[in-house]
């Protein structure tokens, strides 16, 4: 791994200095972004649905509970979302109508940073996955996957450090909306590919739930992975 400044352009090797991963993994919480209209879901949250049995939110709780130790932080907007896990704090954007970029700014500064996000409509993020990325953050602002998606990475599946809150700011204050458009004022990690198929199928990982097809989609996937040897 290695992480730059994406205005400078300097290279730095991630994980060369200081207590590495196992280290920074223990200070680091998580965040699940309950963003989004749902348009092309009918408006309803997408978390609340079942994939293998369990709604895609209590997965994600659990997942981000084992990897880092403590119950997440539950970023979500929509009336009456404290309901929906009350074991959970639940906050609202701190800045509303900013996208997904407003959820990871509130999840930076409410967690407190360092965070790890993802989106609620993500049903099969792993530990180990959570785990690799919160270990980016000792030598990285920012940590986030690589994948084939239209970005190239996965910024609503990222570890954000305490820097990225200032830079996030300076972006929404210049109307530049884009979930990684703040990168060039801070040092990101990117996980590579390679090392992400280490640890799981990409497309797996990475599967998000948009559509009603989309949920049955990721249905079919649970049943074909939990009946793998």
């Amino acid at each position: 791994m290695s992480c730059w400044n994406a205005g400078e352009g300097d290279g730095i090797e991630a994980g060369q200095q200081g207590g590495g991963a196992a280290g920074r993994v223990g200070s680091v919480r998580g965040a699940i972004l309950a963003g989004g209209a749902a348009t092309r879901f009918g408006g309803k949250p997408k978390g609340l649905e079942q994939v293998g049995g369990e709604r895609i939110l209590d997965r994600l709780a659990r997942i981000l509970t084992g990897a880092l130790g403590e119950p997440p932080l539950l970023v979500a907007n929509a009336p009456g979302a404290a309901a929906w896990r009350p074991d959970l704090r639940t906050v609202a954007d701190v800045r509303p109508g900013f996208g997904a970029l407003g959820g990871i700014y509130t999840a930076v500064l409410e967690s407190p940073a360092p965070v790890v996000c993802v989106a609620w409509d993500m049903p099969f993020v792993s530990e180990s996955l959570i785990h690799a990325l919160a270990g980016g953050l000792e030598r990285c602002d920012a940590m986030l996957p690589q994948s084939d998606g239209r970005r190239g990475v996965e910024p609503l599946c990222a570890a954000y450090g305490p820097a990225c809150g200032e830079a996030i700011a300076a972006s929404l204050a210049a109307g530049d909306l884009r979930a990684i458009g703040f990168h060039d004022r801070i040092r990101v990690g990117i996980l590579p590919l390679e090392q992400v198929r280490t640890l799981a199928d990409p497309d797996l990982l990475f599967f998000n739930v948009n559509t009603a097809d989309d949920l049955a989609k990721a249905d079919q996937l649970w049943r074909q992975h939990a009946s793998s040897p």
